[in-house]
């Protein structure tokens, strides 16, 4: 008989329950010592392993030859629990038997002896749904039950139980599991039932499942029914997913007002297995790992975000083009746009098409966020303007928009040597004769552009050098102001990032500003303030 793959690797033991070492390792301790409370509330998310922690403290509090806090799984009392066929273990479902008379019954029950164990253990799993009657009923035999009773509660809202109940009972917080946690659960189930999981599936799987194992594993069986390679492909496929490609072109299209690239990528997602108010849940939390990108450093968003390089790569790509409150704006028009999708299902395509419209152009709302997004778009362009000098603003004014291309990570900007041409090229600084010149700087420009206008603007008429091994760069301005607005340490960490990010620098590299003559020309500025 087939049984489900959640239930197949139930924990038996505390040792197996992954990912809440703070509640198994008191549980542990107390079985070790032998010294049980006579009420536990077990209380959680879903899919954490409060009712599993349950049966399993079921088994230590009769276990005839415990293990280190650890039913021995062999003896009588631990073999009858795990086939449920123990008289004196009795799991009560409370969504469903919710009355007084349920627990009047319990509280005459609880004056017999137990009939084959040591102890009558109930488990009363989502105890907030009793009645306040049955509470009252509960009270006076859950503070002083006979001494082989024990209650075990379980509930998901912790906040509906009465802060009486509450009292009489020792509180354990089961927490949301790592997804790093789960993913490695799942290749290991994997391996026992010689199924093929590659890693980004699992990741994939344990961040959908929320913090829970059953669901995790419950999606894994799904996606691997049919004897499948479950592959992230698989996953998105299965589960409707849309993944970052989509969601970042989708950012791109708005930043760029690009009305044609967001109604193919609205057809597209419509005439595809994905459901749109998924893909609107989706692009929803795109926003906000892209608010928090704003906020948080390299190393804390990676640590925050629990995303792999090339995904943070690709966030930190989409969140340079906007400002903070652009996307507070945003998020305005994101929550409307999902109730209205949830209050009229039918008309879920409209409602993503004119919602993007309206994000791609601030100007079709007159909302009090829509203003101040169009304001710091501006602020942010005369920030550019007041840094360049005056021949490069006229340059900027007849120079055409550059057509920039929807690209999920671009390519790292060559380092090469200048080609040989009759004029006499720039040279290198006196000090490093082996410096060799770089063309392009357009992807440093363009990476630094949102973060720091000012830097960027200065950095578009500079000469870059490079050492043959990538651990030194010299950046050659023609002014002392330049220089000033260069090695300010918030331009220099934004530099440093950039140079590297792009292929031109090493790890840790030096990064030098001088003054002296340069040759290249400023680019223009509407390619400096890509919105």
């Amino acid at each position: 008989m087939h049984q489900a793959l959640y239930r197949k690797y139930r924990p038996r033991s505390f040792d197996d329950v992954c990912g809440e070492e703070h509640v198994t390792s008191v549980l542990r301790y107390e079985a070790k010592m032998s010294r049980f409370s006579h009420a536990y509330l077990f209380c959680g998310p879903r899919g954490t392993g409060k009712t599993t922690c349950a049966k399993i403290l079921a088994k230590v509090l009769n276990c005839e030859h415990p293990e280190n806090g650890n039913p021995c799984g062999k003896c009588f009392a631990c073999t009858s629990i795990d086939s449920g066929n123990a008289a004196d273990v009795l799991e009560m479902d409370a969504a469903s038997n919710n009355g007084v008379e349920y627990i009047r019954d319990i509280r005459d029950e609880v004056n017999y002896t137990p009939a084959a164990l040591n102890r009558r253990v109930y488990i009363i799993d989502e105890v907030h749904m009793l009645s306040v009657s049955a509470f009252n009923a509960l009270l006076k035999t859950l503070e002083e039950p006979p001494e082989h009773v024990v209650f075990i509660l379980a509930t998901t809202e912790l906040h509906k139980l009465p802060a009486t109940i509450i009292s009489r009972c020792q509180r354990f917080d089961f927490r949301r599991i790592k997804t790093d946690v789960i993913a490695s659960r799942l290749l290991q189930i994997a391996g026992w039932e010689n199924l093929s999981l590659t890693p980004d599936a699992a990741k994939i799987l344990a961040k959908q499942s929320q913090g829970g194992m059953r669901d995790a594993i419950s999606l894994f069986e799904l996606c691997a029914a049919g004897g499948h390679e479950v592959t992230a492909e698989r996953v998105s496929d299965i589960l409707g997913l849309t993944g970052t490609e989509l969601l970042y072109k989708t950012a791109v299209a708005v930043a760029r007002s690009d009305g044609r690239s967001i109604f193919n990528i609205i057809q597209l997602v419509s005439a595809s297995s994905k459901d749109i108010a998924v893909y609107w849940s989706e692009l929803t939390e795109f926003w906000r790992d892209m608010l928090v990108c704003k906020y948080l450093g390299d190393e804390e968003k990676a640590a925050y975000l629990d995303l792999t390089e090339p995904e943070l790569r690709v966030l930190n790509d989409a969140a340079r083009r906007f400002s903070k409150e652009t996307l507070s704006r945003h998020f305005e028009l994101l929550d409307d746009a999902l109730r209205e999708m949830t209050r009229l299902p039918q008309t879920k395509r409209i409602t993503a098409e004119l919602t993007l419209m309206k994000m791609s152009d601030a100007s079709l709302n007159s909302s009090a966020e829509a203003l101040l997004s169009r304001i710091a778009a501006l602020e942010e362009k005369v920030s550019l303007l007041e840094a360049a000098p005056p021949a490069a603003v006229r340059t900027a004014e007849i120079a055409p928009s550059a057509a920039e291309e929807i690209t999920v990570s671009p390519e790292p900007v060559p380092v090469t040597a200048a080609p040989e041409t009759t004029a006499e090229p720039a040279s290198a600084p006196a000090a490093s004769e082996s410096l060799l010149p770089v063309n392009d700087l357009g992807d440093v420009i363009e990476r630094i552009g949102g973060q720091n206008p000012m830097c960027s603007g200065f950095l578009g008429e500079c000469d870059c050098f490079v050492s043959d091994d990538r651990q030194k760069v010299v950046i050659r301005t023609g002014n002392d102001l330049a220089k000033k607005v260069l090695t300010r340490d918030s331009s220099m960490q934004s530099l440093r990032s950039a140079l590297h990010a792009c292929g031109i620098s090493g790890v840790g590299a030096e990064v030098i500003v001088e003054v002296g003559a340069v040759q290249k020309k400023r680019p223009p500025m509407d390619e400096l303030t890509d919105i």
